[in-house]
């Protein structure tokens, strides 16, 4: 692919877009940069929000760089990564800031600085290269791996930390003594002043909320929708979630009248965000809102126990056909384990109301390979889901169960690429017929578990794996050199009392 071939992509992506505004003018420059292709990256609203709040700085300018689509073909033309406002190598600016959004993009990081031809390692870097910030929603869970890349970590809510970020710069201190105020201040992890002790978290006043899009494109996953929050964060305690109540203040919400303020007159789909959107006490009459104006509307999360047959028939008429709730563990015992309180009977409720409103098909997300899971879970998890295909049809999306850093099922190992496999072949021979299943690889699950537990030391596995072509075997070579981590909590009790539910929820 030639160079005019891969402008041509850009000015149509940009020609295409609504909204978004002029970048800002001034002397700090920042290039905004997601370590995977545009149409993955636009349709994250964290990354949107930062480049309007960034824009809106005085003598500050914020410009998007991405992973290039075929980054092949991008190194081809010899020519570095550039912005796509004004085609400017992010080398040249003062700032590089990458949104993270799980561990595999990592990999993406290294990509881009490379193109960039910016050293990999912070510690290579001198006052000549950009600041090398990393902040998105990885920070709340393990973002150490990470570290070795970046002179700055933005652990949270960066709406105000990123202002104060580059009030600090433009004070135009040197490296060393702007990393040394910055360690100062909540919210900054500076990995070579730190180590692997990463500080807390931080939340952005409730003032930010709601976030919302700042572009409207055809060409994201998301296609033409305009994002705006519900609520942020979430008030309930599943013992896998990285989002759950202890996190941040648990559950904020956004106001129907702030939430409706945001959408533009053009937009004509709108996706409400959130972890836990489906439990705002207001949903209704925000969707019969967007649905009377005559737009789609979309809901980032819904739970099979709070849908009900207004808020059904309101999805139906905003164009929904698939209806999508989350089981996550494939019995009732797991789910009481995970503290997921979503119980069967609230599963077959969902299936009825998508039979009777006449949508297309209900699709339910399940974990595999949960932490104390036998083969008569599975057992149940069959002869259930042949119950459930019977009201409606039923896709089911399974994922290899992951544990995260800052969560209860911190720790747990891995069940293992085999273990999962197995478990993933006997659901497709005993259900392939009566659902449509699809699953994700247990051995990208693994090398994600990897990353995810890792520290220091599994970034630079990921920087090996990268120079060997990043395949499965090279991420394997790579995390043998350094070893795998291993899990070492115990293996978690089903919580029966209400004291027992409510230590696990604090923790």
């Amino acid at each position: 692919m030639s160079w005019h071939s891969i402008q041509l992509e850009i000015d149509r992506r940009l020609a295409e877009e609504v909204g978004g505004g002029a970048p800002g003018h001034g002397s700090c420059r920042v290039a905004l940069t997601y370590p995977s292709p545009y149409h993955v990256a636009m349709s994250s609203l964290g990354f949107q929000v930062i480049y309007k709040r960034i824009n809106a700085l005085p003598d500050t300018v914020c410009e998007r760089a991405f992973l290039p689509d075929d980054v092949a073909a991008w190194r081809a033309t010899g020519r570095p990564l550039t912005t796509y406002e004004s085609g400017r190598p992010i080398g040249d600016y003062d700032v590089v800031a990458f949104s993270l959004s799980y561990e595999l993009e990592i990999s993406g990081v290294l990509e881009c600085l490379d193109l960039a031809g910016i050293p990999l390692f912070a510690a290579d870097r001198d006052a000549s290269h950009p600041l090398v910030v990393i902040g998105g929603p990885l920070t709340f869970s393990n973002p150490v791996p990470s570290g070795p890349f970046a002179d700055v970590i933005v652990m949270g809510e960066a709406e105000i930390a990123i202002e104060q970020l580059l009030t600090a710069l433009s004070e135009r201190r040197t490296r060393p003594e702007l990393l040394e105020a910055l360690c100062e201040l909540p919210g900054f992890y500076i990995p070579s002043a730190h180590g692997e002790s990463v500080p807390d978290v931080i939340a952005a006043p409730n003032e930010c909320l709601p976030a919302s899009s700042a572009f409207l494109t055809p060409n994201t996953e998301l296609a033409s929708m305009h994002l705006v929050e519900s609520e942020r964060g979430c008030h309930r305690a599943c013992t896998f979630c990285v989002m759950r109540r202890s996190t941040n203040g648990g559950m904020r919400l956004a106001t129907p009248e702030s939430i409706l303020a945001t959408i533009p007159e053009e937009a004509v789909k709108v996706g409400l965000v959130g972890a836990a959107v489906s439990d705002h006490p207001e949903l209704l009459s925000i969707v019969r809102s967007i649905v009377d104006s005559g737009r789609q509307v979309s809901l980032s999360s819904l739970r099979a126990d709070r849908l009900t047959p207004e808020l059904m028939e309101l999805l139906r008429q905003g164009g929904y056909r698939t209806v999508t709730v989350a089981s996550d563990g494939s019995s009732e015992r797991l789910r009481a384990m995970l503290m997921k309180n979503i119980r069967a009977k609230h599963l077959l409720r969902a299936a009825e109301l998508v039979r009777d409103h006449r949508l297309t098909r209900l699709k339910v997300y399940m974990m595999i390979g949960v932490p104390g899971e036998t083969d008569e879970d599975l057992d149940e998890l069959v002869e259930f889901t042949r119950e459930l295909a019977g009201i409606c049809k039923v896709a089911m999306g399974i994922a290899p169960f992951v544990s995260k850093r800052k969560t209860p099922l911190d720790r747990q190992g891995f069940a293992g690429i085999k273990l999962v496999d197995a478990r993933l072949k006997r659901l497709r021979k005993e259900l392939g017929r009566t659902v449509d299943l699809r699953s994700t690889s247990a051995r990208w699950a693994w090398v994600e578990y990897c990353l995810a537990q890792g520290g220091f030391d599994m970034g630079l596995a990921v920087v090996d794996a990268w120079r060997d072509g990043l395949g499965f075997a090279a991420y394997k070579r790579a995390i043998g050199r350094y070893g795998e981590p291993t899990g070492s909590a115990p293996l978690p009790v089903i919580p029966r009392t209400r004291a027992e539910r409510l230590a696990i929820s604090r923790s």
